[in-house]
């Protein structure tokens, strides 16, 4: 099956070559070489222990590699810390919230702001100066259906309204990269079409690479323009969505699709 990378003479938006990680004797991630660019969504999947989360780990910087590399707009960033690899435009939704549980739910999403404004670090002083970064950050709280919870502190939040303000805390970001982990994880049947469409309306702005983690095949092929399949930490399969979800070994070993769901497609 074709890499992306292999259709498009561009530099990638991100892309990792042989990139690896050891645990002991164990190797979690082996020599996965990926390609993905700008205005598409990639869904990876596999099953439990494939290495997707690790993969994830590995390009945001999270765990270091044993070995390979990862390249942001055909830059090496594989040295760089998680914090600097964000700033580069790299972000991370994690499969459990990554929150300020004790802040209001505008101050989680001013903190962001004021980061990507690169405006220092006190955070209460600058606000009564800074109206264009509140008026961003409540702007923000409209797209993602929060603006009416501004005030409460997030742990007050059900999972579902986490789950978008974390979005919204990489909205605030303004990456090129969006890395989505399970974002459905953990919701009620309600609460799923609310991520799902805030990552569509990312996706339909057509300007940022879309990674996306997820198990629930509906979810895939809803909003996927590529799967990526790992198995034992390898690369075993890479296309279009038709293409990866037809095939037999994907289908029995990887995704537990039944061929007639395939069809249906």
């Amino acid at each position: 099956m074709s890499n992306a990378s292999e259709s498009s003479s561009a530099v990638p938006v991100l892309e990792t070559r042989g990139l690896t990680v050891r645990f002991g004797g164990h190797v979690a991630v082996n020599g996965v070489s990926c390609a993905f660019q700008r205005g598409t969504l990639t869904a990876i999947v596999g099953p439990n222990g494939a290495g997707k989360t690790t993969y994830f780990n590995l390009v945001s910087g999270q765990i270091p590699a044993t070995a390979g590399a990862v390249f942001l707009f055909g830059k090496d960033i594989s040295r760089l810390p998680a914090p600097l690899r964000t700033r580069r435009g790299i972000g991370r939704a994690f499969q459990l919230t990554n929150l300020f549980p004790f802040l209001t739910v505008h101050e989680n999403v001013r903190i962001a702001v004021q980061a990507r404004a690169e405006v220092g670090i006190k955070l209460f002083s600058l606000w009564d100066s800074r109206r264009d970064l509140i008026e961003k950050a409540d702007a923000i709280l409209e797209e993602v259906a929060l603006a009416h919870q501004r005030d409460l502190p997030a742990m007050n939040l059900p999972h579902g309204d986490q789950r978008k303000l974390e979005v919204g805390l990489m909205l605030a970001l303004e990456p090129e990269v969006f890395m989505f982990d399970e974002p459905t994880a953990g919701m009620s049947v309600d609460e799923v079409p609310v991520i799902l469409d805030l990552i569509k309306r990312i996706k339909a702005r057509g300007d940022k690479c879309i990674l996306l983690v997820e198990h629930k095949m509906d979810v895939v092929r809803e909003l996927a323009d590529r799967i990526v399949v790992l198995h034992n930490g390898t690369l075993v399969a890479d296309g279009a969505p038709a293409e990866v979800i037809a095939s037999p070994v994907v289908q029995e070993a990887y995704l537990g699709v039944a061929p007639k769901s395939a069809e249906a497609a």
